[in-house]
């Protein structure tokens, strides 16, 4: 493991020429800020830093940025680099997920936007960071901190959001290809076509793909395999920026869970199992994992955690437009839709008998068992054992959006839009079976393929559920300048109407969500229902929600280079289908069937801005009140765990940043941020525990961050050292040490880490090549820290807990040519 080869040879072509429209969400968004108010196109960056005009505290990076990071890398690694922002990566080259907050949200708060459409899943609202578009393709990314667009398609945005952008392809033919390796056996190669200019009309495309390879970093018990293909067209219209642009993308990823081990200083030794601990020393992060071969080709019945996989297949259209109806009025369309199937999780001890229910002999998945009714799964010739199978969560998602727009320019410093916002997504939501081979893995990545069937025919599984989660939406906004447009004001306002419309095909048996599944077989549903009168069968529950979200904001330029800035928005999240499933346990109409209200977020920002030459700076102190926090707790009423709302949470802090040209050959860069939380309430633990919680801070978040870039660039040769700092996370909300069976085991806090990040390039130009074509080399945690990675931070609970452990040093060189 960690072995570097960089000989399995270097080689492609290169291309960096990159379009970068505006930061902002939709066409229409763009649209409505660069004229009212830059009033310019674009930003202006120094060092690929860009900070927009806008009353909101928002901060980007553009391709010239992006582009010195890892190839392949995340695009939420590479936000790191921001104020407010905390990602912990799984492993060095962003394939395999990780951990996201912005001001204390964790990701499942955070909207993350592509092209002004949606990338949180419909039902947990969750990001998956190796799902993302190939960073050389990526235009620019914004992150707005603490609120969002008025015509954001967003059910999750109670945090800040995220957006990147596609770049457009180049007026002029190109081609490029890039090929790295590195340590961890990685090894990547990403091509691209730009057609250039092919029609009379302006019309341009390109077409991409990349395949990158690599083990996992701390054990040999799996693999990363990632190919992902795109294209777009764009076509202008006439020369007053109207357009049309169709792109399309396909993603395939097989990864293994890997690294996530209890965090705990008492333990023999490194794994994933509950007896195990966390690493002390840099080598024990690579711990063994037992070898799963069996002699007579049977799976070898433990199951490991690392050689479960977690594999995706994502792919969407997306259509953008803008069309000038008259000198005063702009229409902008945007359409989207997207396809994805994705399964994680872990497996199951099958019998091949039959489970009894009411006095009778059925085929189906009682609680954690599923029984196959006379089926002999390891072909033994019997029907009596048990057997370990592989039983993951799946998800299938079909998802429509669509975002209208309609812009109205009284004058030229009055401008209004109103608009409508669709998001309509179909997730199918099973836990199909399939075999474990006599290597421990399952049979198929994706089981709802080439399922498991009872000896009725049936396709057993752990969940049967079909959602749809929609939203309807209005907004509207007003903007206008004012005394000679040193003052900008704008107003908004969003209207989003939710509908969660279930459909649960099993019983319910706990308030928790408990499951006997029969896979919808009619004659066994009767037979459960008969015997368990109390359980909640199959059946389909409608919830709705509503809310009016104001915004307002305000941007004064003091003097030519500096303005002040003030923005306050509310924001919502409804509870997910995930957690709304659990109330089904309860019948309609009574107490907990209706499920937990929307949370909601106040967001108030004020801040300065400096914009000028070679210098520009932002600084801004913002607070979030944070009501009907969402997450399970004791029910008195119902005697039970449920998931509900829990009080009010204030959250308060500062972030800045600034960056600065002092000479050509030198640009600088640094940022930093504060938060401070405090939960005001108490959690109820049982009938008799309580969970002390109030004036404690939330779990998860750094108290503090803060870091810096310095490049130089000499000639032909450019290099950059980048390092972050990351504060103390608290592990739990009580704020106290993690415990087993009341010893201590571990502290309050993660400790604080810094990591450095070094890139370096050479153009080959002076041997007579194209001006992009380069060596470049990237070191990611150079000083190869070993540190605490992501973890879950939502729990009041000081009892074990998981972490993911640090992504270790790893060295990758790639070579691009470009024509």
């Amino acid at each position: 493991m960690g072995k570097t080869n960089l000989t399995r040879g270097l080689f492609g072509c290169s291309l960096c020429l990159i379009a970068t429209p505006a930061f902002a969400q939709s066409t229409g968004t763009k649209d409505f800020e660069e004229i009212v108010i830059t009033g310019k196109k674009g930003d202006q960056a120094v060092g690929g830093v860009v900070l927009p005009a806008t009353s909101k505290a928002k901060v980007g990076l553009n391709a010239e940025f992006i582009q010195h990071e890892t190839p392949g890398q995340s695009i939420n690694d590479t936000i790191n680099m921001l104020p407010g922002v905390s990602f912990q990566n799984n492993d060095p080259y962003g394939s395999s997920g990780g951990t996201l907050s912005i001001r204390g949200f964790d990701a499942s708060r955070v909207s993350e936007m592509w092209d002004g459409f949606p990338l949180n899943d419909t039902g947990s609202y969750a990001i998956y960071s190796n799902q993302q578009l190939d960073p050389e393709l990526i235009g620019q990314v914004a992150v707005s901190l603490g609120s969002t667009d008025v015509d954001s398609p967003s059910a999750s945005a109670t945090g800040s959001t995220i957006n990147y952008t596609t770049r457009n392809p180049s007026e002029d033919f190109h081609v490029r290809m890039a090929g790295s390796v590195g340590q961890y056996d990685f090894f990547r190669v990403f091509g691209a076509v730009d057609t250039g200019v092919f029609t009379p009309f302006g019309t341009r495309a390109f077409f991409s793909a990349s395949k990158s390879t690599n083990n996992v970093v701390f054990t040999d018990a799996g693999k990363i395999d990632k190919t992902q293909i795109n294209a777009k067209i764009y076509q202008p219209i006439g020369n007053n920026g109207d357009f049309i642009s169709v792109a399309g993308h396909y993603n395939r990823n097989i990864n293994n869970f890997f690294g996530s081990v209890p965090l705990s200083n008492v333990g023999a030794s490194v794994g994933t199992g509950s007896g195990n601990r966390f690493p002390q020393t840099r080598d024990e992060r690579f711990y063994d994992v037992a070898n799963c071969v069996s002699s007579a080709g049977v799976a070898c019945g433990f199951g490991a955690y690392d050689y479960r996989y977690n594999p995706s297949k994502t792919a969407n259209i997306r259509v953008n437009s803008r069309f000038t109806l008259t000198d005063k009025l702009t229409f902008t369309a945007d359409a989207a839709y997207s396809y994805t199937l994705a399964n994680g999780g872990g497996t199951a001890t099958a019998s091949e008998g039959f489970a009894t229910i009411g006095g009778q002999a059925v085929a189906g998945y009682v609680g954690s068992t599923p029984y196959f009714g006379g089926i002999d799964l390891n072909g033994d010739g019997d029907t009596k054992d048990s057997v370990l199978v592989s039983a993951p969560s799946a998800t299938e998602t079909n998802r429509y959006l669509l975002n209208l727009g309609l812009r109205y320019d009284f004058n030229d410093t009055q401008t209004v839009r109103v608009g409508y916002s669709l998001d309509y997504g179909r997730h199918r939501q099973t836990g199909e079976l399939t075999t474990i081979n006599g290597y421990g893995l399952a049979t198929t990545p994706f089981p709802t393929e080439s399922p498991l069937l009872d000896s009725t025919g049936t396709a057993l599984q752990k969940r049967d559920r079909f959602s749809k989660a929609i939203l309807n939406q209005a907004f509207g906004e007003y903007r206008g300048r004012f005394f000679d447009s040193k003052l900008t004001l704008n107003a908004g306002i969003r209207a989003p109407f939710f509908t969660r419309d279930l459909h649960n095909y099993c019983f319910t048996t706990s308030a928790t969500g408990a499951l006997i599944c029969s896979g919808q077989n009619a004659a066994t549903d009767a037979i459960i229902a008969a015997a368990y009168p109390n359980y909640q069968g199959p059946q389909q529950r409608k919830f709705t929600y509503n809310r009016v979200l104001p915004s307002a904001g305000l941007v004064y330029q003091l003097v030519a280079p500096l303005a002040v800035f003030a923005n306050y928005s509310k924001g919502m999240q409804v509870p997910g289908t995930d957690n709304l499933y659990n109330s089904f346990y309860y019948a309609d109409g009574t107490s907990g069937a209706e499920g937990a209200k929307p949370e909601t977020t106040d967001n108030f920002d004020a801040g300065l801005r400096y914009q000028m030459g070679p210098m520009q700076a932002q600084v801004s102190g913002w607070y979030t009140v944070f009501h009907d926090r969402l997450a399970s707790s004791y029910d008195l009423e119902t005697n039970t765990t449920i998931y509900r709302n829990l009080g009010t949470v204030h959250k308060y802090g500062i972030d800045g940043s600034i960056s600065y040209r002092p000479i050509d050959l030198v640009t600088l860069y640094a940022f930093g941020s504060y938060l401070k939380s405090k939960i005001l309430d108490d959690i109820p633990a049982s009938a008799t525990t309580t969970y002390y919680t109030a004036g404690k801070r939330e779990a998860g978040a750094p108290t503090y961050t803060f870091g810096g870039r310095v490049e130089g660039n000499a000639g032909p040769i450019r290099v950059g050292l980048e390092a972050k700092r990351t504060g103390e996370r608290y592990v739990n909300d009580q704020n106290l040490p993690v415990t087993i069976s009341g010893v201590q085991v571990y502290g309050a806090k993660a400790p604080a880490y810094t990591l450095v990040n070094l890139d370096a390039r050479i153009s080959l130009k002076p041997l007579g090549l194209d001006d992009q074509t380069y060596l470049q080399l990237n070191i990611s945690n150079l000083f190869d820290k070993l540190y605490v990675g992501g973890f879950s931070g939502t729990s009041a609970t000081n009892s074990l807990t998981y972490a993911q452990i640090g992504a270790p040093r790893a060295v990758s060189a790639t070579l691009n040519v470009g024509f």
